[in-house]
């Protein structure tokens, strides 16, 4: 039997998917085929629609070596777990006589630790352990969800915190699960045998295919000890996501009642003295963090040094005397003294990456309302780690809607440690870029519209003149609009104004979760959805219901935003261009991404109205439109406001 040829392949796999075949999907497959062959690195940029997942799963199935996929969102990984693999795999069966295996990973805190089902948590205040289950109330919000997660842990098969339905809040959560650092490791724990963590990885060290999160494969990059099986091939889906994830996992914060919690869980299991010098550096800390004003931090303050030094030598001190202390009145004293080490070594590794203070590194203090300061420590840049640890010993995809910034992929290939397309060299990673399009007709189903009149917009201070261009908007759409703000405020502003102006429901992001909003906005198409930053990118409402889609201003960074500042600072001591390397760049990604919540499907028609004349008038302008689909642009009010009516006027026709 000759082996099956690629097109085979995808026309068998998206016939199972029930979907259509398309050349973008098609060009991607074989580019991606011939990435994995070459042991080289792609980039591909994929519109909404083509049909990526099989675009890359077919060529990665067919290769025979293992691959690990690592998206950002939970709603991609179960839909390539439930969905996508299952059909593939079932229609490639035939044609490559084998079936390949997959499975899903994710970090040990997603999974129901049995351990702290049946023994209980340690408590910080009081030796031994804290029954959860006694200690709320049946009655309360947390009861009920503790005595719903007993139940479902004598049925569920994986323990992942994903199939427990309806979900549960963080605190219920906490109480049956655990980091990493606070397991005490199979062969020590009384439930080793059946831990759900360890059965997950020892199901992806069989799997032919690890569906996995940008933050395990992060972990995994940068601790050092492997947490995914070996592989050939890695793919990264929504990889525009990857540099803020990899950010956020390599990101250190230190806040007091942090560290008093280590002095809790530490002071009953160390001699008083290394108890009482950690409580002594503790206290220290807390009196600077008190006077602690949110900003970067060009150097460490000598106060802070001065507290930060004595919390790491305390800290460190408390580390080697719980290891040798035996206190007989702990019960489980095990799962007691890992969860305490976990505290302290936590505290002890960011009180001393802050005084070595290295170059690469920039600090900050922040203020919350509810938590108080913090002080933060993250990587200047992670594109030498990416660079090193990612593309070093596999072949490595990276695909998204959005990669292509201003015309190439070179903006997003530096963020990622890659030189400029096509640079030799004998350790310069060797990538290629593709752009393979959209299914949708960007010109015919949708609008570009830049308010050019409006008066550009300030720091701070209300917009009258953007809320009356975005009420005239709404009323022409007759509704069905998505708002997209830079700020929360700004959208809380604009829906508390509007709410008074229009006759039309207005949902505000944070009044009800997100998936009942986002629900709640498809069902009824006079219905507008206002908010921030998880909006622009997560929202998928084809249809009727989303025919206008509004940002109030150009999505840069807050110019007060330490690390963004930070990071554009550095490319212009090397001679760069700060503004366009950091802050056009983040702009252009966050406006690509706002701008495909509009065409979603091939009959969907609408404008996306930016409500920023910069992105008309400014230099940098002509390269975030770029980085946009590719709509029918204009600046012309009255032009916006016709076409909208008549796409309104056209769905109600259909009794949309």
């Amino acid at each position: 039997m000759t082996k099956p040829s690629l097109p085979e392949l995808l026309h068998a796999a998206v016939t199972a998917v029930g979907g259509t075949e398309r050349p973008g999907q098609a060009a991607m497959a074989a580019a991606v085929a011939e990435a994995v062959d070459d042991q080289s690195h792609l980039l591909v940029q994929a519109g909404t629609g083509t049909g990526k997942s099989l675009g890359y799963l077919v060529p990665a199935l067919a290769h025979g070596e293992r691959v690990v996929v690592a998206t950002a969102t939970l709603a991609l990984q179960r839909q390539l777990v439930e969905r996508d693999l299952p059909r593939t795999v079932d229609a490639l069966h035939p044609l490559l006589r084998r079936r390949p295996q997959f499975a899903m990973l994710k970090g040990r805190s997603n999974y129901l630790c049995l351990h702290r089902l049946h023994e209980g948590v340690p408590q910080d205040e009081e030796e031994g352990l804290f029954d959860q289950f006694e200690a709320a109330a049946p009655s309360s919000k947390l009861g009920q969800d503790l005595l719903r997660m007993r139940d479902w842990a004598d049925e569920t098969e994986t323990g992942d915190r994903d199939d427990l339905t309806p979900g549960v809040s963080d605190r219920a959560w906490a109480q049956i699960s655990v980091s990493s650092r606070e397991c005490l490791g199979a062969s020590k724990c009384a439930y080793g045998a059946e831990c759900f963590a360890e059965q997950a990885r020892e199901r992806a060290k069989l799997a032919d295919v690890v569906v996995t999160n940008h933050a395990l494969l992060a972990i995994d990059a940068i601790e050092g000890a492997p947490v995914l099986p070996q592989h050939e091939v890695l793919i990264v889906d929504e990889a525009h996501e990857l540099v803020s994830r990899v950010t956020g996992v390599a990101t250190g914060e230190l806040n007091p009642g942090q560290v008093n919690r280590a002095v809790r869980r530490a002071s009953k299991l160390v001699n008083e003295k290394a108890a009482d010098a950690l409580l002594t550096a503790s206290e220290g800390f807390e009196r600077v963090m008190e006077l602690a004003l949110p900003g970067r931090l060009e150097e460490v303050p000598e106060d802070l040094g001065y507290a930060l030094m004595a919390l790491r030598d305390a800290a460190r001190t408390v580390i080697s005397a719980i290891g040798a202390t035996r206190d007989k009145s702990v019960q489980d004293e095990d799962a007691v003294r890992k969860q305490a080490l976990a505290s302290v070594e936590s505290v002890h590794a960011v009180a001393e990456r802050i005084t070595q203070g290295s170059e690469y590194d920039v600090v900050w203090y922040e203020r919350h309302d509810r938590f108080g300061a913090s002080v933060r420590v993250a990587p200047l840049s992670v594109s030498g780690l990416l660079r090193e640890k990612l593309f070093a010993e596999r072949s490595v995809v990276l695909t998204s809607a959005t990669l292509n910034l201003g015309g190439d992929f070179n903006g997003v290939g530096a963020s990622l440690g890659l030189a400029p397309e096509g640079t030799a060299g004998e350790d310069v990673p060797q990538w290629k870029g593709l752009d393979v399009g959209s299914p949708f007709d960007y010109p015919k189903q949708g609008i570009l519209y830049v308010a050019r009149h409006l008066a550009t917009p300030g720091r701070e201070g209300s917009r009258t003149d953007m809320l009356d261009e975005l009420s005239e908007l709404i009323e022409a759409a007759g509704g069905r609009t998505l708002g997209l703000f830079s700020s929360m405020r700004a959208a809380k502003a604009a829906a508390e104004e509007l709410r008074d102006r229009l006759d039309k429901p207005i949902l505000l992001q944070g009044e009800e979760t997100l998936g009942e909003l986002i629900k709640n906005f498809a069902a009824d198409p006079e219905t507008c959805l206002f908010g921030t930053l998880s909006l622009w990118q997560g929202v998928d409402v084809p249809g009727a219901s989303c025919q206008l889609v509004v940002m109030d201003r150009i999505p840069f960074p807050r110019p007060d935003d330490p690390l963004m500042s930070a990071r554009q600072k550095a490319v212009e001591e090397a001679g760069g261009n700060g503004f366009m390397a950091v802050a056009a760049t983040h702009a252009a990604l966050l406006m690509a991404q706002g701008a495909g919540r509009l065409v979603r499907a091939t009959g969907d028609k609408g404008v996306v109205a930016v409500l920023d004349p910069r992105l008309a008038n400014a230099r940098y302008g002509s390269y975030l439109r770029a980085s946009l689909p590719d709509f029918w642009y204009t600046t012309d009010r009255n032009q916006a406001r016709r076409s909208l009516a008549a796409i309104d006027t056209a769905a109600k026709a259909d009794g949309r």
